[in-house]
């Protein structure tokens, strides 16, 4: 038996492992992580083969170092993989020989963030199995071994599957922006085998994020792609986030499509092969998306909110595409059911460039609803589900509504939604309205705050 080590609780997510370098994450944790991940790989009785990746923040060499030596440490076998985004490592551990995949990455998260994602035996590791690891690591409870590293660049192998979800069709302008993160590499690989004419800006790697924060799904961030697409006078901007499994879209005149809209081009594709399919969408995601999913002859399906949560409801269901606001979008269509940006763009081009219309024009279509964006604010972990728990049970008397909890509560008026629900990752409370006018909107925000207040919770000055 080794020694133990306590992890600091914060960083033990729904989702990875994630906490803020050299104050709640420490390179002995992540050396740790790689035993305790390298035992459990190994109760089957063979030696666990495990390939590695690294993102593109300052920290993450070293802490790809450690989690290579931990693992070797407790008897696993390393393929190295390097530097590049999540989905490439999601990649790997279908491409290559082995049982499992770690990812040291930040994900979206500001440049001091790191972390770890993880795959074991094709399936997300999240949840319990990481709560898990924690208890390992503090009770030292590690298999001892000394296994064996190797190297393995599969970056044009990436790449060529990328392409293969690619069909060619009128030529399109695009504008490209990785953010200096993790993806940069790839996708300059991806645009010289590609078609159509490229715009490409911060596509070089860099751990600092000087040009702007590597998340797409806050709009501030892509301001600098929205000038881009104006001024070169491209059909689509694509942006993505720090680890290259988050998309933003922007169209030709500037607009952003947030990930429930992109999800209706997808749906409607995958559709028109997929008849009758299910198609999985968050419970943030707008009404149209769930509506113009049916009427495309799909089923749609809501779902919880969480990358690894919707990944294992495609298994279970057999759906061929699901979606976040987030930004995150699942192919199994032509792919393997997880969340590659980089490949939904492919995608998305591929749509647009045999559509006979513009992105713009697309979604100039749809209906137009009012809504809020994804509005966060605090609350305390230890209230956060009561407070969902105490709505629900308030929203069990009232008449004229219909009340979704698979995730929180989504709760359908004659007005359109509302959404209240707690962040597993967070100590805060999310919510979302959407209507079909501003006098509905302004109804369901009302509602929304007339919860908070009920049980004790300052409203956000949007609700108020």
């Amino acid at each position: 038996m080794s020694k133990g080590r306590q992890l600091d609780s914060t960083i033990l997510r729904e989702y990875d492992i994630r906490g803020v370098v050299g104050q709640t994450l420490h390179v002995e944790d992540v050396r740790a992580v790689g035993r305790a991940f390298a035992t459990v790989a190994g109760e089957t009785g063979t030696a666990p083969r495990i390939a590695v990746g690294y993102d593109g923040r300052l920290s993450s060499p070293e802490l790809a170092d450690a989690l290579v030596d931990g693992l070797t440490q407790s008897g696993a076998d390393v393929i190295r993989i390097g530097r590049g985004p999540t989905p490439m490592l999601y990649f790997a551990t279908h491409k290559l020989d082995v049982d499992g995949g770690m990812m040291i990455t930040g994900s979206h998260n500001p440049a001091e963030y790191n972390g770890i994602k993880m795959v074991l035996q094709g399936k997300a590791f999240y949840g319990d199995d990481i709560q898990a690891l924690g208890k390992r690591i503090a009770a030292g409870n590690f298999a001892e071994g000394q296994g064996a590293v190797s190297d393995q660049d599969i970056a044009d192998a990436y790449v060529d599957r990328l392409l293969a979800g690619f069909s060619l069709g009128l030529p399109l302008r695009v504008a490209w922006d990785p953010g200096n993160g993790a993806s940069g590499d790839i996708v300059q690989k991806l645009v010289r085998r590609l078609p159509h004419t490229h715009v490409l800006i911060n596509e070089v790697i860099d751990g600092t994020f000087p040009a702007h924060h590597p998340d797409p799904t806050v709009e501030k961030n892509l301001e600098q792609l929205r000038a881009v697409v104006l001024r070169e006078q491209c059909d689509l901007g694509l942006a993505f986030d720090g680890d290259g499994d988050r998309i933003g879209v922007i169209d030709s005149k500037g607009r952003v499509l947030w990930g429930d809209q992109i999800m209706v081009l997808l749906a409607r594709d995958v559709l028109s092969r997929n008849p009758g399919a299910t198609i999985i969408a968050d419970v943030k995601a707008s009404q149209v998306l769930f509506d113009e999913i049916a009427k495309a002859g799909g089923k749609p399906l809501m779902w919880k909110a969480g990358h690894s949560l919707i990944k294992t409801k495609m298994a279970e269901t057999g759906s061929p595409l699901a979606g976040e606001m987030s930004g995150h979008i699942f192919f199994a269509d032509g792919y393997y059911g997880y969340d590659d940006a980089i490949f939904a763009a492919v995608r998305l081009m591929s749509i647009l460039a045999n559509a006979g219309q513009s992105l713009a024009d697309i979604r100039d279509a749809l209906p137009q609803m009012v809504n809020t964006p994804e509005l966060r604010f605090d609350c305390s972990e230890d209230r956060k589900f009561a407070i969902i728990d105490e709505v629900r049970d308030r929203l069990k008397k009232e008449t004229g509504v219909t009340v979704h909890d698979i995730d929180g509560v989504r709760v359908e008026t004659e007005d359109g939604w509302w959404l209240l629900r707690a962040s597993n990752t967070q100590a805060v409370l999310v919510a979302r309205c959407e209507a079909e006018d501003e006098a509905g909107l302004g109804r369901l925000k009302a509602a929304v705050a007339d919860q908070l207040k009920a049980s004790g919770i300052t409203p956000p000055s949007e609700f108020a």
